[in-house]
């Protein structure tokens, strides 16, 4: 049994590299639908139910340390990587369904929790607001409201399963739905024009090389801003809802925007050291949680189900008024609930050519996802007071 913070840090980064290894070098499809950050959850949860590592004060101060300090540098360098300016670019009718598919993750979350919030703890809402910001960005959204509402690690073991369940069944309907796309195109009225032009608006910019110089002062920079973010936030006044830990959260996020029109969005390092981060984070969290926690696992999975039924539904509802079509609207729909890792899978088995529009529509998720998952955890949180 590990019982040292060198040894339990050590691990966890060993066993989240390795995971990460294997599935890149790995051609089995299941990979495309399982991603090594959820492999990497449930891993490292297995290692901790077997009590690899136990709980001890050191061991303790390390993981609320590295998770507290980390995360600020994660999500200022996940938004570096946000072309603002290409986003724009990509049509009216583009970043319209990005935001109707935004807005029906929303009510089917706060529909679905209205239903069945009394079969829920009583602190779910938080657990489901986290899981808002996931569906609406990416897990690093997720993770940055999950500190915001100071959610216990150990509540969050049923919301990370049922979103691996829930949105890899999602990925797997969408793609099945790729060769009925000019049926329903037909039924919604929509045109093929924006599939024919859309590669107008891909990006010509090049990224500038990884160096270790580069790797070493996006490094350094990340750290230091994750500090700024925190001192910045004391200056706040803290209520119920925005505490310091909310405040430079969303400190963070303002400067990861503004960086990104920088010219650190176009080094690579940003993607390299966010993701390292981002992976050691997950980890960590996992390293709370056992799968004793998961017994009512089977609701939750319902509950899953029901939110992304009602976003399909309301989805087919928007196209048939705005005339959209099967593309964009999946698109649109699993850079939200899916983000980078499964947005351009999809678009790409429509035309290679639109694979950076997946890209680019996933990253708007990490700008709008912690924001607009902290407003849905306030109305979860008002239904179930």
């Amino acid at each position: 049994m590990i019982q040292t913070s060198f040894g339990y840090l050590s691990l966890l980064l060993f066993v989240s590299a390795v995971i990460l290894y294997v599935t890149s070098i790995s051609k089995l499809k299941l990979f495309h639908y399982l991603p090594a950050i959820v492999i990497i959850y449930f891993c490292v949860m297995v290692l901790s139910s077997l009590e690899v590592w136990s709980k001890t004060d050191a061991i303790n101060t390390t993981y609320k340390a590295f998770k507290s300090n980390l995360l600020p540098a994660m999500i200022f360098l996940m938004l570096l990587q946000a072309d603002i300016r290409n986003i724009f670019k990509l049509g009216k009718k583009i970043l319209l369904t990005f935001f109707l598919a935004s807005l029906s993750i929303s009510l089917g979350f706060i529909i679905t929790f209205a239903l069945l919030h009394n079969h829920f703890p009583t602190d779910a809402w938080g657990t489901f607001g986290a899981l808002s910001g996931s569906w609406m960005g990416g897990t690093g959204n997720m993770i940055a409201i999950q500190s915001a509402l100071h959610i216990p690690d150990s509540a969050m073991g049923n919301i990370l399963l049922i979103d691996s369940i829930d949105y890899a069944l999602w990925v797997m309907i969408l793609l099945a739905l790729v060769p009925f796309a000019s049926t329903f195109n037909h039924w919604s009225g929509a045109k093929n024009s924006l599939l024919e032009q859309i590669d107008q608006t891909n990006s010509t910019q090049e990224e500038k090389a990884l160096s270790f110089e580069t790797l070493f002062l996006v490094l350094s920079l990340s750290l230091i801003i994750s500090f700024l973010s925190q001192h910045i936030a004391t200056y706040f006044p803290n209520s119920e809802f925005f505490d310091t830990t909310t405040w430079t959260i969303l400190v963070a996020t303002l400067l990861g925007i503004a960086g990104s029109f920088t010219p650190l969005h176009q080094m690579k390092s940003t993607a390299v050291v966010g993701n390292i981060f981002l992976y050691l984070i997950v980890a960590l969290i996992a390293s709370r949680a056992n799968f004793g926690e998961l017994t009512q696992a089977p609701l939750y999975v319902v509950a899953g189900l029901m939110i992304i039924t009602l976003h399909a539904m309301i989805m087919i509802l928007f196209a048939k008024l705005f005339k959209l079509d099967l593309f964009t609207l999946g698109v649109a729909s699993l850079a939200n609930i899916g983000g980078v890792a499964s947005a351009p899978i999809l678009a790409g088995a429509y035309h290679k050519a639109l694979i950076p529009i997946g890209v680019l529509m996933a990253m708007m998720g990490y700008i709008i996802g912690t924001f607009m998952g902290l407003g849905v955890s306030k109305i979860l949180q008002i239904i179930a007071s």
